[in-house]
């Protein structure tokens, strides 16, 4: 951790202490009951050390450390002061995503603020909880398919819900650099106004999608409009990943062969 090291105030962070379960709950109940701003002190001290492990995915950006700490911090006081127990969810579960969030909204410099409704929060607060108590169980991450069926919901509200969670892509975010020109993701943003034949198209997709083999139209659906990964698709199928890799592959083929 020697290289995130950063000082507040003359504390050294490599030397922090980590909160017990139990003491943060005491403490989120005396900031909860009495607004207790030493109780929220104390909460913020003893979680700096997740902001730290957050900053390790940003070590190869252009930017300060110490900055992007600071930055973090302030995910990490949102999330406390949002923070609800009643949910009987980890601190950490929650704040992650948060840190996160407001780390990648100061590289972009994008301070537009996107409101998510009160269900859908909700929604996405169920759905970190019951994928953190599957996996104290089970030792895996959980399904989509399996938290449709316990939830009760459908596989695209858990993509919203989650989706929820994460912050706006500015269209100016860099995509691709080869070493020459930089391909920003407004370039890949078709012009609706230079596309007459839309219909067409999607005419034609539908056809081809329809002449595939039915486990090859399935994972294309999967993968590309429901959103799941391979890898819940491999536990769902029971084959490897590297299967359910080539037969996407052989699938977007084969529309591309359809489609010429």
């Amino acid at each position: 951790m020697a290289k995130y090291k950063v000082d507040i105030s003359g504390i050294n962070t490599n030397n922090l202490q980590v909160l017990k379960s139990k003491e943060q709950i005491e403490l989120f109940k005396q900031l909860k009951l009495n607004n207790d701003q030493n109780a929220k002190e104390k909460l913020i001290m003893g979680n700096l050390k997740l902001v730290l492990s957050v900053l390790k995915n940003y070590n190869n950006h252009n930017v300060n450390l110490d900055d992007l700490f600071q930055i973090g911090v302030i995910g990490l006081i949102k999330a406390i002061d949002n923070f609800d127990l009643s949910y009987n969810l980890k601190l950490s579960t929650y704040a992650i995503p948060l840190i996160k969030g407001e780390i990648r909204r100061y590289l972009r410099d994008n301070h537009n603020s996107v409101r998510i409704s009160r269900t859908i929060k909700d929604l996405a607060y169920q759905i970190l909880k019951y994928k953190e108590s599957f996996m104290q169980k089970t030792l895996r991450e959980p399904t989509t398919k399996e938290i449709s069926e316990n939830l009760h919901i459908s596989e695209y509200q858990i993509a919203q819900a989650l989706d929820s969670l994460k912050e706006p892509v500015s269209i100016f975010e860099p995509i691709y650099n080869d070493g020459g020109d930089t391909i920003y993701l407004m370039d890949q943003i078709a012009d609706t106004k230079e596309r007459q034949n839309d219909k067409d198209i999607y005419l034609t997709l539908k056809k081809a999608l329809n002449k595939l083999k039915q486990r090859e139209r399935e994972i294309l659906i999967e993968r590309y409009i429901v959103g799941k990964t391979q890898m819940e698709l491999a536990t769902a199928y029971k084959i490897s990943q590297a299967q359910i890799s080539r037969i996407e592959k052989s699938a977007i083929l084969n529309m591309k062969r359809m489609m010429k």
